[in-house]
């Protein structure tokens, strides 16, 4: 007896044709090739990995390094400073804005709960009152007792085990290193990645119009970028913070204007060199659209020369800050910097660990982006995938 349509077994999945790639976990053969040659690289892939944890602890700055208790108990109620500004009236005080770092304050909290510090009491704007030394302090670990005694008698201790901690010293406004050190690389990375993607997805589409149509658009493109590449970005940013006051959107702003050029000729030379192969054509001759066959059959070839160039992006675009930072045209004065803390050091030469502070910050953060670009790079090398 004939089965009705409704009572037939669903068709099974489609089988699989002989010899076609098997796609596990989203990835393609290729590019688990490409992953497995980026993970033999060991110090390509440890850089990238070190790095990534760097940012993302950076990321929890405030939960690391501030003048505000991560939780406070105070008369059976609990209090999260470190994110919710309170009063300070509700302990017993009259300011809109509770200082945790007052003796008073301290005292009323102690007496009536407690307090869970982050490991750094220290914001990177904190101004320390309460320096052994004069202003730019050294690390504490380098003090004598003797020296942090008048300190430690102030907060009822005897000596530097009884005060706060600068770990890497402190600059010339009593402002903590490390704390600056921590805030500053989280600005210095967050910039350099938003400046590296939009300057990227701007610098993508422009090499593939010009590679892909060719002719009097390419030739336009040319002549255009050969004359916007020509303008001088520091003198433009020196005009420019002469009226307005440079922050990080400004800044941003004023780099996304320049900073594209650089990925549009290796996007244009991978658009002119595929636009003519065979399955262009037969796309066309199958009635694609332009977009269509932009998006879909030639930028993942494009793509592989992006995703090369882009760690040595994102490392120029971090140089390109902190040198505007040490030259005095980049974010706002007192805004946590590497580039600041750079100068900072060049004007004190007699407190050698805020220049040795910076170099050695910057360097590291700059060294691990080449080495994981470097490795990014090897991974994507055809000769390496298909050997």
């Amino acid at each position: 007896m004939p089965l009705r349509p409704d009572e037939r077994p669903s068709p099974g999945p489609e089988p699989v044709p002989p010899g076609a790639p098997v796609i596990r976990g989203g990835l393609s053969p290729l590019n688990r090739r490409r992953l497995a040659n980026f993970r033999a690289n060991r110090l390509g892939y440890w850089s990238f990995a070190v790095f990534a944890l760097l940012f993302v602890v950076s990321l929890f700055a405030e939960f690391i390094a501030n003048d505000r208790p991560l939780l406070v108990s105070y008369k059976g109620e609990w209090l999260v400073p470190v994110l919710v500004d309170y009063p300070e009236e509700k302990f017993g005080g009259f300011l809109a804005v509770t200082d945790y770092r007052s003796p008073e304050i301290r005292k009323e909290i102690a007496e009536n709960g407690w307090a869970i510090w982050p490991p750094i009491p220290f914001s990177y704007d904190t101004i320390n009152e309460n320096l052994p030394t004069p202003s730019p302090s050294p690390p504490t670990w380098m003090l004598t007792d003797a020296q942090c005694q008048p300190v430690a008698e102030r907060l009822g201790g005897k000596g530097c085990a009884d005060i706060p901690w600068h770990w890497l010293g402190t600059d010339n406004t009593t402002r903590d290193v490390l704390a600056r050190v921590i805030y500053g690389f989280r600005i210095s990375v967050l910039f350099g990645l938003i400046l590296a993607a939009v300057s990227s997805a701007i610098g993508v589409v422009a090499g593939a119009v010009q590679g892909y149509f060719g002719g009097w658009v390419d030739l336009a493109f040319q002549r255009f970028i050969e004359v916007w590449g020509g303008i001088p970005t520091l003198y433009l940013i020196i005009i420019i913070s002469a009226f307005i006051a440079p922050g990080f959107f400004v800044l941003l702003g004023i780099m996304l204007l320049f900073s594209w050029v650089a990925l549009v000729s290796v996007v244009r030379a991978e658009f002119l060199r595929a636009r003519n192969f065979e399955y262009v054509r037969a796309a066309r001759a199958l009635g694609l659209s332009n977009f269509r066959i932009m998006r879909v059959h030639l930028l993942p070839n494009a793509m592989v020369a992006t995703l090369t160039f882009l760690p040595f992006i994102l490392n120029g675009s971090i140089t390109t800050l902190t040198s505007l930072d040490f030259l005095g045209f980049g974010l706002p004065p007192g805004s946590p910097s590497l580039g600041e803390l750079l100068a900072q050091g060049k004007d004190n030469l007699t407190a050698p660990w805020l220049g040795l502070t910076g170099f050695v910050v910057i360097a590291a953060m700059l060294s691990l982006l080449v080495f994981a670009g470097e490795a990014v790079r090897d991974a994507f090398d055809p000769r390496k995938t298909f050997a």
